[in-house]
C-alpha cells in the first residue's frame, strides 16, 4: 500500500480523504447533520442580484421530510434525531445543518437568534452553515469565529463552477472572485469551510472540470462536495437541455467513476471528500439514467474502481513535486 496513504491520514481501507474519517478523527465520533428550513431565501430569488434563482434549482429535491419552514427549529431537530436513530443507532451528538437556500442572508442579529436557538438543543454541538460567497461580511463571519471556539462551526459555501461564464449562464449572480474572496475571509478566522461544486454544467468540457483541480487545490477550504448534474423537473436547465443537449456533458455510472477517479489523482490529498455524487428522488426527474442506486453502493464502486486502476487521491498532484 502506497505510503502517501498512511501520510495523509487516508482512513484504513480508503484510496482517498473522506470527511467521515476526517470528523472521527477530530472529534472522536460520528457527528451526524440534521437538516433545517430556517425560512431564507436567496439574492437571485428576491432581486437583490437577480431572479429566479439558479437554473437548475429545486431546493424540494433535497429536503427531508422532517425539515419544513413551518416548524420550530427545536421540532425540526427532534424529529431530525428521531429519523437519523434509525440507521446511525450509537449516535450520541448532531450538528444543525442550516441547508436550504442561503443561511447568512439577514441581519446579524436575526442569525445569531437562529443559531444559537439550534445550539440549545442538548444533543447539538454545532452548526454547518450553508450559504453563498455574496451572502457574507467580516462581521458575520466575525461573530462566527467567536461560536468556533466553543463549538464546531462549518461555513459551506455553494460554488458551483470555477468558470465566471459557467457562473452567468446558470443566474448564480456572483463571480469565481467573490467566491476566492469569502473562502479566505472565512479560513483566516480559523473557521473550517466546505465547498460544493456540480460536475456537468453546461457549456463546461471535462477538461475544463479537471483543469478546475488546480482551482480548487489553491483554496484555504477542509472539505469538498460534488455531484453530478441532474436535471430537475419544472427548472430553466430542464428546458434549456431540452434545447441544446450538445451543451451538456452527460456520463454513464462508469464513465462517472472513472471520471471522478481522474479528478481525485488532482485533488490535493489532504483535502477531504464529503460527497462525489447527488440523490435526487426519482420524482423529481424525467429519467434515472443510473438506476435506483444508493450512495452507499456508488461508495463501494468508487473504492473498487480506485483499487483496480491502482491509484488514490492526489497521485497526480504528487508526482510534480
Amino acid at each position: 500500500m502506497p505510503q502517501e496513504f498512511e501520510k495523509y491520514g487516508f482512513p484504513e481501507g480508503k484510496r482517498y480523504n473522506s470527511f467521515v474519517g476526517y470528523f472521527k478523527r477530530k472529534y472522536g465520533e460520528r457527528l451526524q447533520k440534521i437538516v433545517l428550513d430556517a425560512g431564507f431565501t436567496c439574492p437571485n430569488r428576491d432581486g437583490k442580484v437577480g431572479r429566479g434563482g439558479c437554473t437548475y434549482c429545486d431546493n424540494a429535491t433535497f429536503h427531508p421530510s422532517y425539515s419544513t419552514a413551518g416548524k420550530s427549529l427545536h421540532q425540526q431537530l427532534d424529529e431530525g434525531i428521531e429519523f437519523h436513530k434509525v440507521r446511525y443507532r450509537t449516535t450520541e451528538h448532531y450538528l444543525a445543518y442550516f441547508q436550504s437556500f442561503s443561511n447568512t442572508y439577514a441581519p446579524l442579529e436575526r442569525l445569531k437568534e437562529l443559531y444559537e436557538e439550534a445550539l440549545a438543543h442538548p444533543q447539538v454541538v454545532g452548526l454547518v452553515i450553508g450559504t453563498r460567497p455574496d451572502c457574507v461580511d467580516e462581521q458575520k463571519l466575525d461573530y462566527l469565529a467567536e461560536l468556533a471556539k466553543s463549538h464546531v462551526v462549518i461555513v459551506e459555501y455553494g460554488i458551483e463552477s470555477c468558470y465566471d461564464s459557467t457562473l452567468a449562464r446558470i443566474n448564480r449572480g456572483h463571480d469565481f472572485e467573490t467566491a476566492r474572496r469569502a473562502v479566505q475571509m472565512t479560513a483566516e478566522r480559523g473557521i473550517d469551510v466546505g465547498v460544493h461544486f456540480i460536475l456537468g454544467l453546461p457549456g463546461e468540457t471535462k477538461e475544463m472540470m479537471l483543469d478546475a483541480c488546480s482551482m480548487i487545490n489553491d483554496l484555504p477550504i477542509r472539505s469538498v462536495k460534488f455531484h453530478q448534474l441532474q436535471i430537475v423537473k419544472g427548472t430553466r436547465m430542464e428546458k434549456e437541455f431540452a434545447e441544446c443537449p450538445e451543451d451538456f456533458e452527460k456520463f454513464s455510472l462508469d464513465e462517472y467513476l472513472d471520471f471522478f477517479v481522474d479528478i481525485l489523482e488532482r485533488l490535493r490529498p489532504t483535502l477531504s471528500i464529503e460527497r462525489f455524487v447527488g440523490e435526487v428522488p426519482p420524482r423529481f426527474v424525467n429519467e434515472t439514467p443510473w438506476g435506483l442506486i444508493r450512495n452507499v453502493e456508488l461508495l463501494r464502486l468508487l473504492d473498487r474502481r480506485l483499487e483496480a486502476r491502482d491509484t488514490w487521491q492526489g497521485r497526480l498532484v504528487c508526482q510534480k513535486k
